[in-house]
């Protein structure tokens, strides 16, 4: 019995599709309340309808507060990623999770033709590839029952 994969594009699916981001030139503390408001802990960092990069808390933590320097009066720019890691929506969950694992990055773009068509975060990937995985074992236990029960009758 072959697993059957979900891709990027189908992931996003299930999920809203909005996007959410901040400009280069604006405040670190701007982004830092957008995500407080959303509840996130990444945002895009657009230049117009193009990835200039991807802010974390992390990066927030590392290139501001660890460094005494003040949200208000750090740009983006200066404290974002800028070799973002994206995948394209035919990647597989499985393809997003190694991904992850081996940048150790929690959240991955999908882009198709150069557009942003949405975020995944590693719990998207996670709660997706253990759905597959709950439905092929019930697929194997149901295939068990089966193959016990049906002994061929002849003697």
């Amino acid at each position: 019995m072959k697993k059957v994969r979900k891709t990027a594009r189908q992931i996003l699916s299930d999920k809203p599709r909005d996007v959410i981001s901040v400009g280069p030139d604006d405040a670190v503390l701007a982004a830092l309340r957008l995500m407080a408001d959303k509840d996130i802990s990444t945002v895009l960092v657009m230049q117009g309808d193009q990835l200039a990069g991807i802010l974390s808390q992390r990066d927030y933590a590392h290139k501001v507060e660890l460094t005494g320097r003040n949200a208000g009066d750090t740009r983006v720019r200066e404290i974002m990623t800028t070799q973002v890691v994206y995948v394209s929506p035919d990647h597989t969950c499985e393809q997003c999770l190694a991904l992850m694992h081996t940048r150790r990055i929690r959240h991955l773009p999908v882009i198709e033709s150069q557009r942003i068509i949405g975020v995944l975060s590693s719990h998207d990937v996670l709660e997706e590839l253990l759905r597959e995985d709950e439905s092929l074992i019930k697929d194997l236990e149901h295939d068990m029952l089966n193959l016990t029960i049906d002994t061929g009758g002849c003697y």
